[in-house]
């Protein structure tokens, strides 16, 4: 029964499994934060999401240093991690929306991959990390697929919130090519990560 809903999840791009594990020495064991590049495109799915949300596209973060990591920021990250993949059903933005690219809180229990950094994002910043270190982020899967994750900022290096692995993982342990993520002083801009080119994060294959 797992494996058959992991691999239902794992055609629908943003789900992850269930059970989070790792501990502090997990958290200590990071390479360090990404580099990352100049100004680059905003995704498409992210520009109509901020027409829709223009507040939530207009924060400029005051202190740009990046999270304390703690034992208690720890959990919180494996806890949202593990509460939002479980409690979001898999679903293409075609089979919700009738298009792909539809970057949306997932309200109604159901989204993709957008969908879900987008929920993990906003709970970690109710529990008070700063927008500065909660930055969604693009990237390409080893299968040439994109994919949207979230990435967290800390003392120890950045962190990736994934739907498609149960862990919570340092950046460079993915396996993925990462391409642009949210700017750190500016909601609604984005950097680049290497030389990465536009990809499509909301399509199923």
């Amino acid at each position: 029964m797992i494996s058959s809903m992991l691999a239902r999840k794992l055609r629908v791009c943003g789900v992850a499994g269930l059970v989070i594990s790792g501990g502090w020495a997990t958290a200590a064991s990071a390479a360090g934060p990404m580099a990352t590049g100049g100004p680059t495109s905003q995704p498409i799915g992210h520009y109509d999401f901020c027409k829709t949300n223009p507040a939530e596209c207009s924060i400029h973060p005051g202190n740009l240093a990046p999270a304390t990591m703690t034992g208690a920021l720890w959990r919180k990250l494996l806890s949202v991690n593990a509460k939002v993949n479980a409690t979001v059903k898999a679903m293409s933005d075609y089979d919700i929306y009738g298009r792909d690219e539809v970057w949306a809180y997932p309200v109604k229990g159901i989204g993709d991959c957008e969908d879900y950094v987008l929920e993990k994002r906003r709970e970690l910043n109710r529990m008070g990390v700063s927008y500065a270190n909660l930055l969604m982020t693009v990237v390409r899967k080893p299968d040439g697929e994109g994919h949207a994750v979230l990435t967290v900022r800390t003392s120890r290096g950045d962190y990736v919130l994934d739907n498609l692995n149960e862990k919570v993982r340092s950046w460079d342990r993915t396996g993925y090519r990462f391409l642009k993520r949210q700017a750190t002083d500016n909601t609604g801009r984005w950097v680049s990560i290497r030389d990465g080119q536009q990809v499509l994060v909301g399509a199923v294959q």
